[in-house]
């Protein structure tokens, strides 16, 4: 991929990843635990409780990798290795956690993904707010699975390739 190439790309990943960081951090400071538990059983406690770390921790590497690739983009001169790095980091930390969260309060299930229905599937039924956020950033993440999917597997075999010669 040429230099051009993977700045464009640069640019077009950090506007995705900034839309949905301002989404996370809407959903994340205007609910909390008890706004979103709404039957007091331990398996629905479990489950927010859950939910909101997995969305914390996406957050976190949504913003990480914002910050990192805005670096990338002001250097003076394009470090095409470094913007590399960023990239694959966008796939693996941050579509990867989307897609496969830690506490499984959703999956992904792609027997959807052509239907038109949507793909996400909760493992109890959230409360409108916790499944609307959800629904919203989606669409996004897969837009940068599909852009970054290069990422996932030629990045780390050049990288596997220059370590052996």
């Amino acid at each position: 991929m040429s230099a051009v190439s993977v700045q464009k790309l640069c640019e077009s990943t950090r506007e995705k990843l900034k839309s949905v960081i301002d989404k996370m951090e809407l959903f994340l400071n205007e609910h909390a635990l008890p706004q979103l538990v709404t039957e007091e059983d331990e398996e629905t406690l479990h489950f927010y409780r859950g939910f909101l770390s997995d969305l914390r921790h996406l957050l976190v590497f949504s913003e990480m990798s914002y910050e990192k690739l805005g670096l990338a983009l002001r250097r003076a001169t394009f470090d095409e290795p470094f913007a590399q790095k960023a990239l694959y980091n966008v796939y693996h930390l941050g579509v990867n956690n989307f897609f496969y969260p830690k506490n499984e309060s959703y999956s992904e299930d792609g027997r959807y993904a052509y239907t038109g229905q949507d793909a996400i599937r909760f493992r109890k039924k959230p409360v409108r707010p916790a499944r609307d956020i959800i629904m919203e950033i989606t669409k996004v993440y897969e837009e940068l699975r599909d852009d970054l999917t290069y990422y996932e597997n030629d990045y780390l075999t050049e990288k596997r390739m220059q370590n052996q010669v």
